[in-house]
C-alpha cells in the first residue's frame, strides 16, 4: 500500500484524499482528519503545512517559537488564531461525509501549561479564560476543534444508521 501524499490546499481536501485513498485497501468504513492552525494576520498560516511550518523535522517547541516570532510586534486580533479539523469518511472509494469543526483563539505572547501539544501551550481561548495546554484532556475533548468535528461524524453516523443509509 502507498501512503497519501497530503499536499492540497486545504484541510477538507487533504482528510478526503486519505479517506478515498485508504478505503480502497480495506473493507468497510475509513475516516481520515486533517487539522492545524490558522492565523489570519499570517495570511492564513500555518494551515495545512502547521507541522511543517518551521521546516519539515521542526520540533513542537521551534515551531511555536516561529509562530510567536512572527506576530511579535502585533496586538489584539491581530493575534487572531483558529484550530480547523475536517474529517473525511470514505467506504470503498466513496466519500460519504466530510465534516469540519474550528475553534477560536489567540496566540500568547509565550508559552503556557504543560498539557496538550503542537500549537496548543501557545493557543489562548479567551471564553475559556484558558490556554489549550492548561486545560483538562475531557476539557479539551469538549472544547477542540477535534472533538466537535468527531461530535458531527458522530452525529452523521447516528443518523445515517437511523435512516437506513450507506
Amino acid at each position: 500500500m502507498t501512503a497519501f501524499e497530503e499536499d492540497a490546499p486545504t484541510f477538507a481536501e487533504n482528510a478526503t484524499g486519505k479517506a478515498l485513498h485508504y478505503s480502497r485497501f480495506c473493507d468497510g468504513l475509513v475516516f481520515a482528519d486533517d487539522s492545524g492552525l490558522v492565523v489570519p494576520s499570517l495570511g492564513g498560516a500555518p494551515a495545512v503545512l502547521s507541522a511543517r511550518y518551521a521546516g519539515p523535522s521542526a520540533s513542537s517547541a521551534e515551531r511555536n517559537a516561529k509562530l510567536v516570532h512572527e506576530l511579535s510586534g502585533k496586538s489584539g486580533r491581530q493575534r487572531a488564531a483558529y484550530f480547523v479539523c475536517a474529517i473525511a469518511l470514505a467506504e470503498y472509494g466513496r466519500a460519504k461525509a466530510i465534516v469540519t469543526a474550528r475553534v477560536d483563539g489567540e496566540i500568547s505572547q509565550t508559552p503556557r501549561g504543560d498539557r496538550g501539544f503542537g500549537y496548543d501551550p501557545v493557543f489562548y481561548v479567551p471564553a475559556l479564560g484558558k490556554g489549550f495546554a492548561e486545560i483538562s484532556a475531557d476539557e479539551k475533548n469538549e472544547h477542540s476543534h477535534r472533538g466537535r468535528a468527531f461530535r458531527k461524524l458522530l452525529a452523521f453516523l447516528w443518523c445515517d444508521t437511523l435512516t437506513g443509509q450507506s
